[in-house]
């Protein structure tokens, strides 16, 4: 070669998921977590139930239970201890050993709808809230608690309690445990300092939520998922697009960046990227510089995707088949966790018929 010759550079592998394992468990699974290598799964069922799972095998065993649906589950740093929210209002700690309840909080009077533990394990929080017609034009009601909380994962101390407006949906803690942000039907947003219990951040976005005018009359959507930036600096949400007629679930499938200081949305789906349909969950890969997003597919040709960070593009798409509730990165980001909910099933005779799915992805980069 010589030496004024150009060397072509490596082609730089796009993104993807490719599936290796399905499990079916009996009812709908809403929220997984993992161990940091990925060999053993936790699955929050729609029946209350908090199961353990072999990432190779299966080999289910329930290790603890809430007495209504089981919203959302974490594994904390020791590898041993597991805490669990649910529609039942509670937090619960339950040993991954020998499957004893530890703990139950009482942490609200109405559901626990979603639930998020601080990267050190040390704090959790936890969101309420339901949808009450305040006035003559269906403003929300104020709140009869406080719809955000944050519980010591040791001793289950309440360490802060935070005003939102109901229902209150999803909850992030920023990484160093010190920030927690909360995310409502209406799409407000709204992020504290845990220790001072001071707001530092707020405001609302009217891409993710709807005022129903077709059929009935009432807020849909809303703020389903938000997850800190890895820097820290930025909250990621997503939802889907207004809608007009509530029951169609036919609004774009819409992520948004904002810098939580100021409230500025910096980016969110790009245009001819998305179709119809809710997403409930959006995770960062912790190595690859990408982030995923998955929820229900309404119309269109993916209701999962892989998103590049830097340029917000969406970079792998695929039709999972069925609602997707939840999605987890391994530590390594070798792997990705996806619990599904197979069509909209009921119990019968008290039984549910299969109708979870935990499926394990490998990652390409």
């Amino acid at each position: 070669m010589s030496e004024n010759a150009t060397k072509t550079p490596p082609t730089k592998a796009v993104p993807r998921i490719e599936r290796l394992r399905e499990f079916r468990l009996p009812s709908p699974v809403l929220a997984l977590d993992a161990t940091p290598d990925g060999s053993l799964l936790l699955a929050a069922g729609q029946d209350g139930s908090i199961t353990a799972l072999d990432a190779e095998a299966g080999s289910p065993r329930i290790v603890g239970r809430h007495e209504s649906y089981a919203s959302s589950v974490a594994l904390l740093p020791d590898r041993r201890t597991v805490i669990s929210g649910g529609y039942d209002g509670t937090l619960r700690w339950h040993d991954l050993v020998d499957g004893k309840e530890l703990r139950v909080v009482k942490a609200h009077q109405f559901w626990s709808w979603d639930m998020a533990v601080s990267a050190d394990g040390r704090r959790v929080a936890t969101v309420t809230g339901r949808y009450e017609v305040g006035g003559y034009r269906y403003e929300p009601a104020p709140e009869t608690e406080p719809s955000v909380k944050v519980f010591d994962t040791t001793s289950g101390e309440l360490l802060g309690a935070f005003p939102h407006v109901p229902p209150t949906q999803a909850v992030a803690v920023s990484a160093d445990g010190s920030l927690v942000a909360a995310g409502n039907l209406m799409g407000e947003v709204r992020v504290w300092e845990v220790g001072s219990g001071r707001q530092v951040g707020g405001w609302k976005t009217d891409d993710l939520t709807g005022w129903g005018v077709i059929k009935s009359h009432h807020f849909v959507g809303g703020v389903f998922d938000l997850t800190f930036s890895p820097d820290g600096n930025e909250i990621y949400t997503c939802g889907m697009g207004p809608m007009a007629d509530p029951m169609a679930g036919n609004g774009v499938q819409r992520w948004q960046r904002f810098e939580w200081r100021t409230g500025k949305k910096l980016d969110q789906t790009h245009e001819g990227e998305s179709g119809q349909g809710l997403m409930e969950t959006l995770e960062f890969h912790p190595k690859a510089g990408i982030f995923v997003m998955a929820g229900r597919l309404f119309q269109g040709t993916w209701n999962l995707a892989l998103f590049d960070t830097a340029s917000g593009k969406s970079v792998f798409t695929v039709d999972a088949k069925h609602r997707i509730s939840h999605v987890r990165f391994s530590a390594d980001g070798s792997r990705l966790f996806v619990a599904k909910v197979k069509g909209q099933e009921r119990p019968k005779d008290g039984k549910w018929s299969d109708a979870g799915i935990v499926e394990v992805h490998s990652v390409v980069t």
